[in-house]
């Protein structure tokens, strides 16, 4: 595959790494349609790199088939689907007004995890009506995981789970998808300037970068979006974790 030739539905893509993913893709040469919630920031950037938005809430299964089949028809079909919506909170499993909410929990999972394998089945199904290039390939899913998974900190129950659930799907997914050829890849980005970031004060921000082994600092939402490209194009890449995090490990 070539990044030039991608029809590409990117999730999250109003902001933070999913923006940076879309406006990489476009950059090369790729279609891309913006799946989002946020409506008014995610028409903004589509109308600004000329491509496609619809507005989508991943964890709904009307709203996504919807996207998909939107996404199918403004492009032509579909080769690659990016998973990069998510949400976090910080909450200890047992603190000091008690026991960690069961909502949150639950919402966590249901975005971060179910959300990202609704849109990828649904991808899927799209990429198998594709007619397969020379090594069979008929697309590619990238999901977004975090280093969280492997070394979540306190207050990250939900969202470690939620990312861990990422991880392990990774591979029994690939396994799944290998008859049609759609290959799954996962990427874990540790600290990263998203916009839930950069509304930390400079303080906080060089704290959190000094932990960062080499280079001592976040992560750019760019580099995210140029291992994503990397993937797309990278065709023997298959069923495999990638961390983009500096050497960090989270204490």
């Amino acid at each position: 595959m070539k990044l030039a030739t991608t029809n590409a539905v990117i999730t999250g893509a109003a902001s933070g790494l999913g923006e940076a993913t879309a406006r990489h893709f476009a950059q090369h040469g790729a279609q891309v349609t913006l799946l989002d919630r946020d409506a008014d920031r995610g028409q903004a950037v589509a109308r600004e790199i000329g491509m496609h938005f619809v507005e989508t809430d991943v964890t709904d299964e009307a709203s996504v088939k919807a996207a998909i089949a939107t996404a199918k028809e403004q492009m032509n079909g579909i080769t690659a689907a990016v998973n990069c919506a998510g949400i976090v909170y910080g909450i200890k499993t047992v603190g000091r007004d008690g026991p960690h909410p069961l909502a949150p929990f639950s919402r966590t999972l249901d975005v971060n995890l179910v959300g990202t394998f609704n849109v990828a089945r649904l991808a899927a199904e799209a990429m198998a009506e594709n007619d397969p290039e020379l090594d069979g390939a008929r697309g590619v899913i990238i999901n977004t995981a975090s280093i969280a998974a492997f070394d979540g900190q306190k207050g990250q129950a939900a969202y470690a789970a939620s990312k861990g659930g990422v991880v392990g799907m990774c591979l029994p997914m690939a396994r799944d998808l290998a008859q049609v050829g759609v290959r799954v890849m996962t990427i874990a980005p540790g600290i990263f300037m998203t916009p839930m970031l950069a509304g930390l004060s400079d303080e906080i921000q060089a704290e959190l970068a000094a932990d960062v082994p080499c280079p001592r600092r976040l992560g750019e939402p760019a580099e995210f979006a140029q291992l994503a490209g990397f993937i797309v194009e990278a065709g023997y890449l298959n069923g495999e974790v990638i961390r983009i995090d500096g050497a960090l490990r989270m204490r």
